[in-house]
């Protein structure tokens, strides 16, 4: 599904996710972990915990490690994640990860749903690594990597934050959302209600050109 654009979106060779909600089922209930660090509601968590003295955002970040831990043992794979990511393995395509959890949170979610074996762990990049989404530093920094263009690229997420770090970096952007509201698709050049649709794009339209 078309939202704003017509970037090509199959000869792109740099594809960037978002992981929980994205490359994973979505099972954050993130008004419940906000109420469990006492943070205000409706605001995000990280931006919330950089507002707070040193020494009560370290208990909450720990606190906020151990909830993401215990969801990231609970991870399963959105459906059409492995065959997105085989078949973009497979056409020679660069992958990489940009989450604002914590790295160990990252890995450890990965392995869970069984899509560790598609990254190079040193591409799988957290807010430990670069300032967390919007901020498009990571991408940047994946595309540093790559030695590529924010032009052949492609960030995609099921999240705003998500969206707009790849607006910022230059890249297409893909929102995923399972619902079919899109109320983020002022930041999207395409909306998928599942990644199988993505899936079906890039095997129709490789040699086209999408």
């Amino acid at each position: 599904m078309q939202l704003n654009g017509s970037k090509n979106l199959a000869n792109r060779t740099c594809w960037v996710f978002d992981m929980d909600g994205t490359l994973t089922l979505g099972i954050h209930d993130f008004e419940a972990i906000r109420a469990t660090l006492e943070l205000p509601v409706g605001m995000p968590i990280l931006e919330s915990l950089r507002q707070l003295p040193t020494e009560i955002a370290a208990a909450k970040y720990e606190q906020l490690r151990e909830i993401e831990l215990e969801l990231a043992r609970q991870a399963t794979a959105q459906p059409g994640a492995h065959e997105l990511l085989a078949l973009l393995r497979t056409q020679g395509k660069q992958v990489g990860i940009l989450t604002r959890n914590g790295k160990d949170i990252a890995h450890e979610t990965l392995v869970a749903c069984g899509l560790m074996d598609f990254f190079d762990p040193t591409l799988v990049l957290s807010r430990d690594c670069h300032l967390p989404k919007p901020e498009p530093d990571g991408i940047l920094a994946l595309l540093n990597s790559w030695e590529a263009a924010p032009t052949a690229a492609v960030m995609v997420g099921d999240y705003k934050f998500d969206l707009m770090a790849g607006q910022r970096a230059g890249t297409a952007t893909v929102y995923i959302d399972t619902a079919g509201e899109f109320i983020w698709s002022d930041y999207a050049d395409y909306g998928v209600r599942s990644l199988e649709a993505v899936v079906n794009w890039l095997e129709a339209n490789n040699s086209l050109g999408l």
